[in-house]
């Protein structure tokens, strides 16, 4: 039996540090869309990290909607991790 290759799938989230609920999907596609979505990221200097089951997850979360919660942890993680290297690049940290 032949294995059908899963499509690319990219995913852009957003938290809102005042709002006080998990990060929420602000868009999410696969193949042509995914790549539409990593160019747009590359362009405006946003930060792409490369998970592909973390992708394959939220992109099954309805746009505009919070992320599951058995995400929380990885995303929490990943946040952290993009917080600290915007302090030590000097940027100012954007939600």
């Amino acid at each position: 039996m032949k294995k059908i290759r899963e499509q690319q799938a990219a995913v852009a989230i957003a938290y809102d540090t005042n709002a006080h609920t998990a990060p929420k999907v602000l868009a999410s596609g696969y193949g042509e869309v995914a790549k539409a979505i990593l160019n747009l990221a590359k362009e405006n200097h946003v930060h792409i990290h490369n998970d592909t089951q973390l992708a394959q997850l939220l992109a099954q979360v309805p746009v505009g909607q919070e992320i599951p919660e058995e995400a929380y942890q990885l995303v929490a993680e990943l946040l952290a991790f993009l917080y600290n290297m915007d302090q030590k690049m000097g940027q100012p940290t954007t939600s």
